[in-house]
């Protein structure tokens, strides 16, 4: 397990936990009260140091190498062997930095689709640290048509730092790519779920992020763009990082506050990369309750409740 700067204090009690753990195996001293103070103690400072976290360490759990990604989620609230990824945008290639297919949860069929970052630096750079191309938004498109074909609810899954910036990209049409996306999503005849599992920067996240029910994780953010290029844009500089992080609002407590997103999916003690299956099964039970909630509209009330709910989403003049 890897910690953070402001984690250490956990890191240390639960180091100080293990050694008393080994200890009582080898040795066979009864250590069982000492242990038994310690994990108290290390329940205590986790509640104590997650309880106030800055928007600025809300980022960087969002960014944290243990936290669950969006195949960790496929497979663990799908049924077993009922998700078959599929592939290409029939265009132009298959972009890895997005996934999808379709997989069971309990009963139900969906179309489920997200943004991947990749386990380690090799699958990172396969992945592009989660940042598609145009052809991975098409993809993801053709996904859901395709879903939209067979009339099969569609989950998304967000977590990306943004849509890759590179030259290929621009020439490609990633911008069209996304816009189109974002045009499509809003007509699309099945319910959607939206769910933000980490990162949610920019384009990149709109490219999937238009649903019926906007759902984000307790240690997830939401923004127009990363507290670093704002600070950069601003300041000249990445040193005021935390200061934008606050300024931007990003967080999903505070997307709630302003009704840009439906609700908040509590984290484990300590966040999704402490108690991974907890995390999956409380993924899994409010997916499972708001498609409830969905499937008891009809979708014409669907299409029309979505656009409303983008439509009254800031102020224009006509």
């Amino acid at each position: 397990m890897e910690y953070l700067d402001f984690e250490k204090p956990i890191q240390e009690i639960q180091d100080q936990y293990m050694n008393c753990v080994l200890i009582e195996k080898k040795s066979g001293i009864d250590m069982k009260e000492i242990c038994n103070q310690l994990q108290s103690k290390l329940e205590k400072t986790i509640k104590e140091i997650h309880s106030n976290l800055t928007p600025w360490q809300k980022v960087q759990l969002s960014r944290h190498p243990n936290r669950p990604y969006t195949l960790d989620y496929i497979y663990s609230i799908t049924k077993k062997d009922s998700f078959i990824e599929l592939h290409g945008d029939r265009h132009f290639s298959d972009d890895k930095a997005i996934v999808g297919g379709f997989g069971r949860i309990e009963d139900h069929t969906f179309m489920l689709i997200g943004t991947q970052k990749g386990k380690n630096t090799k699958d990172r750079q396969f992945r592009r640290f989660g940042m598609p191309n145009p052809e991975g938004y098409r993809k993801a498109l053709r996904l859901m048509k395709l879903a939209e074909k067979f009339e099969k609810p569609v989950i998304t899954f967000i977590d990306t730092p943004g849509a890759f910036p590179g030259i290929e990209a621009e020439e490609r049409g990633q911008g069209e790519a996304i816009g189109k996306n974002i045009y499509e999503m809003m007509s699309l005849k099945v319910p959607i779920i939206v769910l933000i599992i980490g990162e949610g920067a920019s384009g990149g996240a709109l490219g999937i992020g238009v649903g019926d029910k906007v759902l984000m994780m307790e240690n997830s953010w939401f923004s127009v763009i990363s507290p670093e290029s704002c600070s950069t844009i601003l300041w000249g500089s990445r040193d005021y990082k935390e200061k934008s992080a606050e300024a931007l609002k990003l967080t999903a407590e505070n997307m709630y506050k302003l009704n840009l997103i439906d609700d908040v999916v509590k984290e484990p003690l300590g966040g999704a990369h402490f108690y991974p299956e907890k995390a999956y099964k409380l993924v899994k039970k409010q997916v499972i309750k708001h498609y409830k909630q969905l499937s008891e509209i009809n979708i014409e009330s669907i299409l029309k409740k979505r656009k409303n709910k983008y439509i009254s989403i800031g102020f224009f003049d006509e």
